[in-house]
């Protein structure tokens, strides 16, 4: 198996075992399988080949930020319960 697959495999099973995690506290379904579909996007970015002209890196620098949003609202979902 490439290092590639390797990367993606992992990160959906860290991802299917925080969604069970998270979901259990939030009750945020819907925030919780967009987090784990960011991640893995952020994995086959990770993945993909780098000579993209600069595109491949923003792409992963904006699932970063779009990650980190996803968590604050989960969290702040979970401030007003």
């Amino acid at each position: 198996m490439n290092r590639a697959k390797s990367i993606v495999i992992i990160c959906t099973i860290l991802g299917a075992f925080a969604l069970g995690h998270l979901t259990a506290e939030s009750r945020q379904p819907n925030m919780q399988a967009a987090l784990v579909a960011l991640k893995q996007a952020k994995a086959a970015l990770e993945a993909a080949t780098p000579q993209k002209g600069g595109h491949r890196q923003k792409a992963m620098e904006y699932t970063d930020l779009a990650i980190d949003q996803v968590v604050r609202g989960i969290q702040a979902a979970n401030l007003n319960r």
